[in-house]
């Protein structure tokens, strides 16, 4: 019996995407989480990306300092940094002999049957092409809900669960889910016991914190899939993930 592909949802959040600079994207980042996605399609695991940042790109494009508390605004700049994040994403995987495909999403999208049946056979569609690596984010200049609640981290747990996926892989600015003695906790089994352990701590361009990752692990658990919230700024974390390595803090179903 052939071996069943693995695929893994790789969500990448703002903190780790963006930076305090003239141009905003943190592109040694970038280089270096676009290698290693490239690494595991090329191993035979399909992996879908979840992106944040594009509200942040396009900030800094704006040159605004600070998030800007009217929706419009906040629209635009995701209408804005969009296009900026998707030609730096084209240009990073092309090195490796992949192509990038968008697809921009909203909750409602993915509430509708009609719709939700077409994004999934637009993902496996994509997926098998065998090189070309499917990058989803919220529809921000349209919808109102991401704006408000975290980051796409809830969003990364919808396309887990329509992509039937194997594992998630929330990459954040921290290690993962910190005890009260704040010390990393490598797994758990009972996500309802460690609700209280988060916090909604967030950057300038950044929402949700880890509640919202917390929310989402919880969705993606309770559709059978498995969890893991780690440093997006640690090298290798990717394959440490999907080998079922000891990386941030690993939920179990």
């Amino acid at each position: 019996m052939a071996d069943k592909r693995k695929r893994v949802v790789v969500k990448l959040g703002t903190g780790i995407l963006t930076k305090a600079s003239r141009d905003g994207l943190d592109t040694g980042q970038f280089r270096r989480l676009s290698a290693e996605i490239a690494e595991l399609i090329h191993a035979g695991t399909e992996t879908v990306i979840v992106t944040s940042g594009a509200v942040g790109a396009g900030l800094m494009q704006l040159k605004m300092t600070e998030r800007p508390s009217d929706l419009p605004s906040v629209q635009a700049a995701a209408a804005i940094g969009q296009s900026r994040l998707m030609r730096l994403y084209a240009t990073l995987f092309a090195r490796h002999g992949l192509h990038v495909a968008q697809l921009l999403l909203t909750h409602q999208d993915l509430d509708s049957r009609t719709r939700c049946r077409n994004a999934r056979n637009t993902l496996e569609r994509l997926m098998r092409f065998g090189n070309i690596v499917p990058i989803v984010n919220e529809n921000d200049s349209v919808v109102v809900e991401e704006l408000k609640f975290g980051d796409n981290d809830f969003l990364s747990a919808e396309v887990a669960i329509l992509s039937q996926a194997d594992l998630l892989v929330i990459l954040t600015s921290v290690e993962g889910l910190l005890g009260e003695d704040d010390q990393l906790i490598p797994e758990v089994t009972n996500i309802q016991a460690v609700t209280g352990l988060a916090k909604r701590e967030t950057g300038v361009y950044s929402r949700g914190g880890m509640v919202s990752k917390l929310q989402a692990a919880r969705l993606a658990i309770q559709a059978g899939i498995p969890v893991v919230i780690g440093s997006g700024l640690r090298p290798n974390v990717l394959r440490t993930a999907v080998d079922g390595g000891a990386v941030g803090t690993r939920f179990v179903p």
